[in-house]
């Protein structure tokens, strides 16, 4: 069985796996003030709840956005499971072919999305990932990662927007009643999410148009639930994508090994 774990600005994911199963899905926040034996204790917590026991694992791999967290929850790992994971960075073996001016630069989380995308789904792609900032990534025919863009998260706009004015207050991102805001908090909900759906349909348009060819759409992380449903464009949803990317990227490495 394997550990495998994303680290989010905001959010920890983690999963375990058998042979391509996913047995369970969790979500920790991302706390930059925990300890070793803190996220030891959630580790713990997490496997208890979903009736695995840490001796069923023998490998792990982790991702991480937040560098500051590595080496901590790479320990945590070390302590409740005793095995060491793989970290996703320089030298790792991903099979993916970076055209982008510094290949170096590009993040984990966007390489894992990219890995699992490129054995999951037909090509050319569009990766969509909504954390705390929303990440898109493209994949051309050939599998060759082109690049992407990276914009503010809807949590982020929200937070931004409300600690730049006077009279808005924090909302819930359930849905308006309607398009058109008949209050404040509805107006906000609909600015935000009608907003960022609006702004990622005319990403993907203008991405197909640069590709000259309709590309396959996944999206995965966050409000991608909520959001994608209003996109004009058919977008795939899936929660698992850098669990699976993370597991095929495990398997690759220790196969070689």
């Amino acid at each position: 069985m394997i550990l495998a774990i994303d680290i989010g600005n905001t959010n920890i994911v983690l999963g375990c796996c058998r042979g391509e199963e996913i047995l369970f899905r969790e979500r920790l926040s991302t706390v930059h003030t925990s300890t070793e034996l803190e996220y030891a204790a959630m580790l713990r917590t997490a496997f208890e709840m979903n009736g695995i026991s840490p001796e069923d694992i023998h490998g792990a791999i982790l991702s991480s956005v937040v560098p500051a967290l590595t080496g901590t929850i790479k320990a945590a790992v070390e302590k409740y499971v005793h095995v060491t994971p793989l970290v996703v960075g320089p030298g790792i073996k991903t099979g993916l072919k970076i055209r982008i001016d510094n290949p170096a630069q590009l993040g984990s989380d966007m390489v894992v999305a990219a890995v699992a995308g490129l054995q999951l789904y037909p090509l050319p792609q569009i990766l969509i990932d909504m954390g705390t900032a929303t990440t898109i990534s493209v994949l051309d025919e050939t599998g060759a990662y082109r690049g992407g863009m990276i914009l503010p998260g809807v949590a982020v706009s929200h937070d931004s927007l409300i600690r730049e004015t006077a009279q808005l207050q924090k909302i819930s991102f359930d849905m308006p009643k309607t398009l058109i805001g008949r209050n404040t908090v509805d107006s906000m909900k609909s600015g935000l999410l009608y907003g960022t759906a609006g702004s990622l349909d005319g990403l993907i348009d203008r991405i197909n148009a640069e590709l000259k060819s309709e590309c396959t759409v996944i999206a995965t992380g966050g409000l991608s639930a909520t959001i994608t449903p209003l996109c004009r464009n058919e977008i795939l949803l899936d929660d698992d994508l850098l669990l699976k990317g993370l597991l095929i990227l495990y398997n690759k490495n220790k196969a070689t090994e």
